[in-house]
């Protein structure tokens, strides 16, 4: 048997033990002996209870199980009286002992109350419901034993004593039930064996006073109290901890149903017959009907000032942000508008840049503190009369209820300059950068300053300023990118788009190694629509992960087609670029996958081409790329050498070809240090076993100069313009270049000797060696290479 489920038993056997006392004869020596043993086993199972369970605070069940032993010496002592002495006197010391062990239950019941948390309005609620039931007592069982004047004085008191000891109990009671906190199973066991202690004492002195039945039916009454009082020790609740209760203002319907019954109580009993004509049960339900109406006028007063005060805190809540303590975006918006009413204020929208990362990385509770630590830096250079907000996640608000532009300006770049610092938290030496939009005039709404200084924020994010003002042109360039996404979504669906395909050719031969696949848009009314202007609505509303997966199956079915048509003078591979929101979606690589399984392109012929500024913050995106790289698909970094970190990418990012940015071959054939340059990011390649593709090149003299460093890629105007329907076929200028280029190479390595033959490399160059031991980043397995 486990110790929590001993209550159980204790219940079963003991409700078995009260149904057989009506078994046994009345009186008998048997039916008191049985009495006995529940009462004095319900006080061992208090103090076993105590040590099997070890409750926080054991002296509440202590109390508890000295009242329950000297009830049991009184009934022990009435035995004595009844069956030794054949005596039954009243009152007797039996009645010492009963009486005497009300103090010891009360104290317990006390200490129970006592670690209930409440309000002054749970002692109200209390009040209330001790004083009604205290009426009903004093009206039904204190009074006629008062008028009983064949009694003695010691009698009488005696007599008095046990309801007012039970009106004692009842306040207690009464203040458990309307106190805060869940209720365990232990307390109601608790509770109900209180209420049938009192329905017993009640029944025990009500019986006698109107009739001459038995007294018999109550000991059931007192023996199902004591079994219950047992097993709310022996459950394992009664070790829980003490409840901490709730103070609220809510006026639930039960505690409205109880005011309503308590103060309709003191008139009901006037109609009672014997009590409304009667003067002093007249002036004892005036003085309890006086007492409850004044309870009752507290008890809503105090739900009145509650409901105040919880507003007003809520009120405060909805002012002021709980993180920062700053002013809420609510506050800005009441403050902005009186500040409109009263002259021309100045508005500033602080937004951070990158801050995402931090909670992303790092986890939230870095990103609150930085928060925290920003907001701090901003109050410090705020001016004084300036209400300063937090109106987002990462997103602060300035406002100069009374400043000029300039002066808005000068205050947004002492802003700028303070939260520029690193932020050092958790170990973390971290740096968020900001992005302010300043908006201002009069004759505007909150609103729309608000989206106004909006507006210029983000624009400050797009070109890098720190502080940008907004002008009408921002509305301008908006209402463009709304219209434009909008025609996007059109084009996307009606198939003006197409897909144009620019030479990557392979030095000294002049073949066409590779394709790179462009888009263009043919719009109807604005003809030829630049891919500078579209793309980076699509990248903004979305459509280009759609756009972009439409090229990429275009492009893998039209290599394929070429591979079938022409045979060996179809290009090697197909480059076709992807955005940074393409690989932040999770499934990119299956996508992928689905257009190489649909178009039959084998992945080695497909090389993905991914932007320095789509990687470098790392996450889904470089796990794209490794699922890219095990199905066999190639990886190229585009604009290499004009990102953030371009070197330590190759560390973290699986790469196969580089493709050296425009802006190193515009004055490649300058002495200088974009020569320079250009050598080293193809020397980093080669000694990294990669592939190198120059773009940008649009003379011969580029390509020769190029050739000369050891670049064997070149892609540009000098190779053809991207078109629909490329010819893979040389042209006698490109070859006679790239012959004389190879004899110029020759002879110079020759004379040098510093450098390897370059015009004898077997296969294409754009498939880059994969025995390059020191390649950085690439893994292993990496899929079919050529």
């Amino acid at each position: 048997m486990t110790s929590g489920r001993l209550w159980i038993w204790w219940l079963v056997a003991g409700v078995a033990a009260v149904a057989g006392q009506y078994v046994l004869p009345e009186g008998s020596l048997t039916a008191s002996l049985v009495y006995d043993a529940i009462g004095i086993l319900t006080a061992m199972a208090i103090l076993i209870s105590v040590r099997l369970h070890r409750p926080q605070r054991p002296a509440m069940w202590r109390w508890f199980a000295a009242g329950q032993i000297t009830f049991v010496l009184g009934d022990l002592t009435w035995e004595f009286y009844d069956s030794v002495l054949h005596l039954s006197p009243y009152p007797s010391a039996a009645d010492a002992f009963y009486l005497a062990s009300y103090p010891m239950l009360a104290a317990g019941l006390l200490l129970l109350v006592r670690q209930r948390r409440s309000s002054v309005g749970d002692l109200i609620d209390a009040a209330i419901v001790a004083t009604a039931l205290g009426l009903l007592f004093w009206i039904f069982v204190l009074r006629p034993v008062v008028a009983d004047s064949g009694a003695s004085l010691f009698e009488h008191v005696v007599t008095v004593a046990y309801p007012v000891v039970d009106i004692l109990l009842i306040a207690l009671l009464a203040r458990l039930f309307t106190s805060g906190g869940a209720r365990t199973p232990s307390v109601h066991l608790l509770v109900a064996s209180l209420a049938l202690l009192l329905t017993g004492d009640t029944a025990f002195s009500v019986i006698p006073l109107y009739s001459e039945a038995s007294t018999h039916p109550t000991d059931a009454v007192f023996l199902l109290s004591y079994v219950l009082w047992g097993a709310a020790a022996l459950h394992p609740a009664m070790a829980a901890p003490p409840a901490t209760g709730r103070v609220t203002a809510r006026v639930g319907r039960g505690r409205l149903l109880l005011f309503g019954v308590c103060s309709l109580l003191a008139p009901a009993l006037l109609l009672v017959p014997g009590i409304g004509g009667n003067p002093t049960g007249r002036l004892s339900v005036a003085i309890a009907a006086g007492a409850l109406i004044l309870l009752v006028i507290a008890r809503m007063s105090g739900f009145v000032f509650e409901v105040r005060r919880q507003s007003a805190e809520l009120t405060r809540a909805a002012m002021s942000d709980e993180l920062t303590g700053l002013a809420s975006r609510r506050r800005f918006e009441v403050a902005l508008g009186d500040a409109l009413v009263a002259g021309r204020p100045q508005m500033a929208l602080l937004g951070l840049n990158g801050f995402k990362n931090v909670n992303d990385e790092l986890g939230r509770p870095i990103g609150d503190r930085v928060l925290s630590l920003l907001a701090e830096r901003l109050t410090a250079v705020a001016p004084g009369s300036s209400v300063v907000a937090r109106i987002g996640g990462d997103e602060f608000a300035v406002l100069l209820a009374s400043a000029s532009a300039d002066e808005a300006r000068a205050v947004t770049a002492t802003i700028a300059h303070a939260l520029s610092g690193p932020v050092v938290v958790g170990g973390h030496e971290l740096y968020v950068g900001v992005a302010i939009g300043l908006a201002g005039g009069s004759g505007l709404t909150p609103v729309e300053m608000m989206r106004q200084a909006e507006s210029a924020m983000y624009a400050a994010k797009q070109t890098g300023e720190p502080v940008r003002r907004w002008t009408p042109a921002l509305d301008e360039r908006a209402g463009e990118f709304v219209s434009l996404g909008a025609e996007i979504r059109t084009a996307i669906d009606s198939e003006q788009f197409r897909v144009v395909y620019q030479p990557i050719v392979e030095l000294p031969s002049g073949r066409v190694a590779a394709v790179e696949a462009l888009v263009r848009w043919e719009h109807p009314a604005r003809g030829l629509v630049s891919p500078a202007a579209f793309i980076p609505v699509a990248e903004r509303n979305g459509l280009i992960v759609e756009l972009g997966e439409w090229i990429l199956r275009t492009a893998c079915h039209r290599l394929a087609g070429w591979r079938a048509e022409l045979g060996d003078r179809a290009p090697d591979k197909v480059s076709v670029n992807v955005s940074a929101r393409q690989l932040a979606r999770p499934h990119f690589a299956a996508t992928v996958a689905a257009a190489l399984a649909d178009s039959g392109l084998p992945a080695s012929c497909l090389a993905v081409e991914v932007t320095e500024t789509a990687v470098f913050e790392g996450g889904q995106a470089v796990v794209a790329l490794h699922e890219l790289r095990a199905l066999g698909v190639r990886i190229a970094l585009d604009d290499f050498g004009t990102g953030h970190s371009s070197l330590g990418l190759l560390q973290t990012v699986p790469v196969d070809i580089l493709k050296v940015d425009k802006s190193f071959v515009d004055n490649v054939t300058e002495a200088g240090r974009h020569t320079v340059i250009a050598e080293a990011l193809h020397q980093v390649s080669s000694g990294l076993g990669l592939a190198a593709v120059a773009e940008g090149v649009e003379t011969a003299a580029q390509a020769e100069a190029l050739y000369r460093l050891g670049y064997r890629l070149l892609q540009g105007y000098h190779y053809g313009r991207p078109v629909a329907d490329p010819d893979f076929a040389l042209s006698a200028a490109i070859v006679t270049t790239a012959r004389t280029n190879a004899e110029t190479r020759a002879a110079t390595d020759s004379d040098a000797g510093s450098r390897p033959d370059a015009t004898s490399d077997a296969g294409s160059q754009y498939d880059a060696s994969s025995d390059a031991g020191s390649r950085a980043g690439a893994g292993n397995g990496a899929g079919a290479r050529a």
